[in-house]
């Protein structure tokens, strides 16, 4: 498996970008969910991975990470706030979202667990697994 994701986490991150970034645009304009303030910043860090990563994935370019991993590192952290802000009460009140949609309303809360955040979260963590996984070893990244 460890070989697998090695010679094809690229590809699998790419996978996962695309999938995450229709999927946003199919719940906010098929199904008509308007964005949040913290949806909007998950976005931002989410659509240029599936430039970055298509290309990368494409080219076998493994030194992605370096451009990727941060903004799947900054998603994943406010993906997790987002989540928290959803499941926690009076979280929202520290930094309420000041426009539109307020962050802590739940389109979907499927089984009282998984909601939009957490799918976000989930996204950004896969990708950041096989960003890293996809690494080649030190020893063949010398020569």
């Amino acid at each position: 498996m460890r070989a697998l994701i090695r010679e094809y986490g690229i590809l699998f991150a790419f996978i996962v970008s695309l999938t995450a970034t229709g999927g946003s645009l199919f719940l906010s304009e098929v199904m008509g969910y308007i964005p949040c303030q913290l949806c909007w910043f998950q976005r931002i860090f989410m659509y240029p991975l599936v430039l970055l990563l298509g290309r990368a994935a494409i080219r076998d370019d493994r030194g992605i990470a370096g451009y990727a991993l941060p903004l799947s590192v900054i998603g994943a952290v406010i993906a997790s706030y987002h989540y928290a802000e959803q499941k926690i009460p009076g979280l929202a009140d520290i930094a309420p979202c000041t426009a539109g949609v307020p962050c802590n309303t739940d389109y979907l809360d499927w089984f009282g667990i998984i909601t939009i955040p957490l799918m976000a979260l989930t996204a950004f963590l896969l990708i950041i697994a096989f960003l890293l996984l996809s690494r080649k070893p030190a020893e063949e990244a010398a020569s």
